[in-house]
C-alpha cells in the first residue's frame, strides 16, 4: 500500500470509530425515548408528534449506520473511496426522513422542491445501478467468450 493509502484507511477507522460512538449513542437516547413514552402510556402512533419523533430518530440512525457501512468498505479496502452509489442512497434515506417529519404547515412549494430532489436522486441511482449491472453482465460475457 502507498501511504496515501495508508492514510486513507486510518482515516477511515477514525471516522468508523466515531460513527460508531455516535450510533451507540443515538440508539440509547432512542430507546430511553420509547421506554418513557411506554411507561408514560404516550406511545401513540397515531399521534402525529410522537410520529414523527421516533421516526425521525430511526432514520437518523439508518443513515448513520449507512455512513458507517459505506467507511466500512474504505478502510477493509473493498472499495479505494467512497462510492458515489452510496453518497447517493445516504441523500435519499436523508431526503425521505425529511418527509417523515414535515410540519403539517410545510408549502406545497416546498413540498414539490423535495419531491423533485427525491427523484431526481431516485432516477440518478437507478441509472447507476443499471450501469453497474449492463458492466458487469458485459465482464461476465467477455469471460465466457475467452473460455470458448
Amino acid at each position: 500500500m502507498t501511504l496515501y493509502e495508508r492514510f486513507e484507511q486510518v482515516v477511515a477507522q477514525v471516522l468508523g470509530a466515531l460513527i460508531a460512538v455516535i450510533i451507540i449513542v443515538a440508539l440509547a437516547q432512542l430507546i430511553r425515548l420509547v421506554v418513557v413514552l411506554l411507561i408514560t402510556e404516550s406511545l401513540n402512533p397515531l399521534q402525529h408528534e410522537t410520529f414523527q419523533v421516533v421516526f425521525w430518530m430511526i432514520m437518523t440512525l439508518l443513515i448513520a449506520l449507512e455512513f458507517k457501512h459505506s467507511i466500512i468498505k474504505v478502510a477493509l479496502r473493498r472499495d479505494s473511496i467512497i462510492q458515489v452509489k452510496t453518497v447517493i442512497l445516504i441523500a435519499v434515506i436523508a431526503l425521505s426522513r425529511k418527509f417523515v417529519i414535515l410540519d403539517v404547515e410545510t408549502s406545497p412549494a416546498k413540498i414539490a422542491a423535495l419531491a423533485f430532489a427525491l427523484l431526481t436522486l431516485g432516477l440518478v441511482y437507478w441509472l447507476m445501478r443499471v450501469r453497474d449491472e449492463c458492466s458487469a453482465r458485459s465482464a461476465k460475457q467477455g469471460e465466457a467468450d475467452e473460455d470458448e
